[in-house]
């Protein structure tokens, strides 16, 4: 499942633009020339580094990398006068350096040389966008090793929410890339999720046949639409149990198809969000800070030799502790 647009704190991400390599930081300096008498000087800067959004450079003068005269400047409305000297350190964009390798520790469940599956923690986000251009495991990917360089997106061909725990296979070589994406796009790959939901589920099974897209009312959330991408999930019950007076039913869930969101939006649409999923109504109990979604199984054909694999990966602690409240004793990961 899709990791889009969860933001980090804009002070983290003035930190991290603010830290670049010396070698690519660049000075860039001009006279203000007559015609741009009386210009604002976040105009003037456009001018002056047409390749930079005004955004960034607007950015830039927050920060204090932009001088006037000699003088650090913090007013991108400033009227500008003829002849004065404009100066600006053009430090790089945070999306310039996305693409950057950054040694971590990565949970390798099995690797091979034409792939690798990890058991991603929560917390961790998949692929840079908007407010994580650095420390995914993209960054990851490109640390471990060479070949993920050479790759579309270092060999990510799914993707996990930035708070869902589990397992993700990784493809290493552009053929295994080109086969487990068609595998994926041809619902050849097995990929089973436990959650906890609020409310008591009163179906023991269900299919949620229900097309998701992007929610008219929020950018940063999913919804059924009539006009999203057709979506299923299969639910099943495990257990119910009233905690606090309210129900709490732990269900395993299997995928048919991979739209950003879909557990998530597929359960809260029949009025059972996620434990602690914010975003879709869940509320935070059972000490749970993070949605309560684990991708517990993955099981496919080996992109090169065709011999099936399968894996299977125990909840982490939290989501255990609060698993074990609700089905005591259970095993972590459900089985068919």
């Amino acid at each position: 499942m899709a990791d889009p647009a969860d933001a980090i704190d804009a002070a983290d991400a003035a930190e991290a633009a603010d830290s670049p390599d010396e070698a690519q930081v660049e000075w860039r300096e001009a006279a203000v020339a007559r015609d741009q008498h009386g210009l604002r000087l976040d105009k003037a800067l456009v001018a002056l580094a047409p390749e930079f959004s005004r955004s960034h450079l607007q950015g830039l003068i927050d920060r204090g990398h932009v001088q006037l005269d000699g003088q650090v400047q913090a007013t991108a409305s400033r009227k500008l006068r003829a002849g004065q000297h404009l100066r600006v350190e053009l430090v790089p964009t945070a999306e310039s350096q996305a693409f950057r390798p950054e040694p971590m520790a990565l949970s390798i469940v099995y690797e091979d040389a034409h792939m690798l599956v990890i058991n991603k923690p929560a917390g961790l986000v998949v692929h840079p966008a908007a407010g994580h251009w650095s420390g995914t495991l993209l960054n990851g990917l490109l640390a471990h090793h060479a070949g993920a360089a050479v790759l579309p997106r270092a060999g990510i061909v799914h993707r996990l929410d930035k708070d869902t725990s589990g397992l993700m296979v990784v493809a290493k070589t552009l053929p295994a890339m080109t086969a487990l994406v068609r595998r994926i796009a041809a619902r050849d790959v097995h990929r089973v999720y436990l959650a906890l939901a609020h409310g008591a589920v009163p179906w023991a099974r269900s299919r949620i046949d229900a097309p998701v897209g992007r929610d008219p009312a929020s950018r940063l959330r999913m919804a059924v639409v009539a006009s999203g991408k057709a979506a299923r999930t299969d639910v099943e019950r495990l257990a119910v149990v009233e905690i606090d007076g309210r129900a709490v039913t732990a269900v395993r869930c299997k995928l048919h198809t991979g739209r950003t969101h879909q557990i998530r939006v597929h359960l809260s649409s029949r009025g059972h969000p996620l434990l602690a999923d914010a975003l879709y109504g869940g509320r935070p109990v059972l000490g749970l800070q993070r949605q309560a979604l684990h991708a517990a199984e993955l099981a496919f054909a080996h992109p090169a030799d065709e011999r099936p694999m399968a894996f299977a990966a125990a909840l982490p602690p939290d989501l255990a502790a609060a698993w074990a409240q609700v089905q005591p004793g259970a095993p972590a990961v459900a089985q068919d």
